[in-house]
């Protein structure tokens, strides 16, 4: 968690509960607007994601999975 998230939840955690739950709604808004289907990915994901497309791993289009668990080579 970044610094500036940190520094978020400590502020938030002094607010008296109604207004954390104000402020964790108000947050929520604001993340669902920015990715409403949940498909943007932060900078360290996109690191994971391109080291993971490099590393030579195996599309699922490229696997015959009416074969998997056969002796098919």
């Amino acid at each position: 968690m970044s610094g500036l998230a940190m520094d978020v939840a400590k502020m938030v955690e002094i607010l008296p509960q109604d207004d954390q739950q104000f402020a964790y709604d108000f947050v929520k808004k604001l993340v669902i607007a920015w990715d409403p289907d949940f498909t943007k990915v932060t900078l360290l994901e996109a690191e994971r994601i391109k080291r993971a497309e490099e590393s030579g791993f195996i599309c699922e289009e490229d696997i015959n999975w009416d074969e998997v668990g056969t002796n098919a080579i």
